[in-house]
């Protein structure tokens, strides 16, 4: 259980999301399987494979949204629309126009689902009640805004807002390349992204790049500004930050999962350690992070 991609969240006032109402509201809206002309479904699911919606360690509390889709490839529907051009084309003598073409296609499709295979895949979320934070480990906006949204509903109220800091990332990476100086407790590492302001967006990009010198002083020179920073934290944690305060590709350093691995005697021991590590890191990281980009900005709605 070690997340790779994160969106940070700050949980609302008098939210009432907590391990007892999670336990409470999580089973009124779980996952139902796909039917009939469902094209997807989402509901809550086991975070562990078992009939747990929640796991709870350290104060720490993980759930799982759970989506399940149809799977209808746009070359399927086309190869069957196609087939119904030819056939009402040869019989009527005439061109099938657009707006038939578009009744045809909803038939087609309509027709289809009800045989259509269903797949399934899960989206984590960690609670940190401690530092007031929901992680959601997702690699794109729309997978967290899925369990935003299904959250919203589960509680009738949307009870996080997404974090935000009095400096912005890509205010406080620019700062950090031109000076050669990451802030405490971190290093940078050796990938970038520069992004001109200009209507051309002219960007640069480095990867096992050493990230110093004048080629990268002349670019931030030109106007260019650091969208995506490779750091590692107390070489214990490294990670991607960009423009919009997602963390990417993180990685948890060897020195961690090797605790885990010694410790552990079971597959439930391994997730419990697992999980107790990442969380207990991760918390530290993220809140020298936010140090780092001047501290939490509480007065933005």
């Amino acid at each position: 259980m070690w997340f790779k991609n994160i969106f940070i969240y700050r949980l609302q006032a008098n939210s009432g999301i907590s391990a007892a109402t999670l336990q409470e509201k999580l089973p009124l809206k779980l996952l139902q399987p796909c039917s009939g002309l469902d094209k997807q479904n989402r509901g809550w699911v086991s975070c562990r494979g078992d009939d747990r919606l929640i796991h709870v360690s350290n104060q720490q509390i993980l759930f799982a949204l759970g989506v399940e889709q149809k799977l209808l490839p746009a070359s399927i529907i086309n190869r069957f629309v196609k087939e119904r051009v030819t056939d009402i084309e040869l019989q009527q003598g005439y061109k099938v126009g657009r707006k038939e073409l578009k009744s045809l296609k909803e038939a087609v499709t309509e027709s289809l689902l009800p045989r259509a295979f269903s797949i399934q895949r899960s989206t984590y979320a960690w609670l940190d009640p401690v530092n007031g934070r929901l992680i959601i480990e997702a690699a794109s906006a729309a997978r967290a805004d899925d369990l935003l949204e299904q959250l919203g509903k589960t509680f009738d109220s949307a009870p996080v807002k997404p974090l935000h800091t009095n400096l912005s990332p890509v205010a406080a990476m620019t700062d950090w390349l031109a000076g050669e100086n990451a802030p405490p407790g971190f290093t940078i590492d050796r990938e970038l992204e520069l992004r001109a302001t200009g209507e051309n967006k002219a960007t640069v990009r480095y990867a096992n790049h050493v990230l110093e010198g004048k080629e990268i002083h002349s670019h931030i020179a030109a106007g260019k500004r650091a969208t995506r920073l490779g750091m590692t934290w107390n070489d214990r944690i490294s990670f991607v930050l960009t423009e919009q305060l997602q963390i990417k590709r993180l990685e948890f350093l060897d020195i961690i999962k090797e605790e885990s691995t010694t410790l552990a005697e079971s597959d439930d021991e391994m997730f419990e350690l697992d999980f107790t590590l990442m969380t207990g890191e991760l918390a530290k990281m993220l809140t020298d992070l936010t140090a780092a980009l001047g501290g939490e900005n509480l007065n933005t709605h």
